[in-house]
């Protein structure tokens, strides 16, 4: 008997719920959505929020500029645009995963640039990043003084509750339905993090669809079982 055909396994993409109501609220994240539900009573210019990766930094701006009315801004245009002109383009920015520009000087002046006129007319900035400003090794020395002392929240690694409902909402978002017994048995298999459950839902929507089978405990198994050896 021949073995059953394996479905390529297309990434048509899929979309993430991102609204404010779909933010997963536990004791890691709350001190960084009390700062976003703050605004625009912020005390500074510019508002620092850092975590690992895929830790929900960049759904909370998303929410925040939708509250605002930001634009965001890669670090290429942090590269290639002349902050007046960025600043220009709406009455707030966000600049999200500020750490590749970390040690560019000409990104970090633009930012620089950015705060001052954001201070001067009473504009605002979010900047995300990994680690937060007091760890990180500017090059310019006016900016790494700024963000230091900006106000700052961090999110952190998610404890079980979370993460349970974090994998709940992950393989929700690819229009997956998965039973608690799934969700039980990944747990206490993976690392407490935000990447490691994103990176292991991405796999196992891939293998599913590639064996045309259900998201199940001996497909996961199987997953888990490869990535260790």
């Amino acid at each position: 008997m021949s073995a059953p055909a394996r479905q390529l396994p297309l990434d048509l993409g899929h979309r993430s719920a991102s609204g404010r109501e779909d933010f997963l609220i536990a004791p890691s994240n709350r001190d960084a959505v009390s700062w976003i539900d703050l605004w625009p009573e912020w005390p500074a210019p510019a508002f620092v929020l850092h975590g690992p990766p895929a830790s929900g930094k960049s759904h909370l701006a998303a929410v925040w500029a939708q509250r605002s009315g930001a634009l965001s801004i890669t670090p290429d245009d942090l590269r290639n645009q002349d902050a007046g002109d960025l600043s220009a383009a709406a009455p707030a920015l966000v600049i999200d995963g500020f750490d590749s520009c970390i040690c560019d000087r000409a990104a970090e002046t633009a930012l620089f640039h950015l705060y001052n006129i954001a201070r001067e007319h009473g504009r605002t900035l979010l900047v995300t990043m990994e680690a937060p400003p007091a760890r990180q090794p500017f090059v310019l020395a006016d900016l790494a003084s700024r963000l230091r002392a900006a106000p700052a929240a961090s999110i952190q690694p998610p404890d079980d509750s979370l993460l349970s409902s974090l994998l709940v909402k992950l393989f929700a978002d690819r229009q997956l339905q998965v039973g608690s017994d799934v969700i039980a048995y990944i747990l206490p298999r993976i690392e407490r993090s935000f990447a490691a459950a994103r990176d292991l839902v991405t796999r196992a929507d891939a293998q599913a669809l590639a064996e045309r089978r259900n998201i199940s405990i001996p497909l996961l198994r199987a997953l888990l079982e490869s990535a260790e050896s």
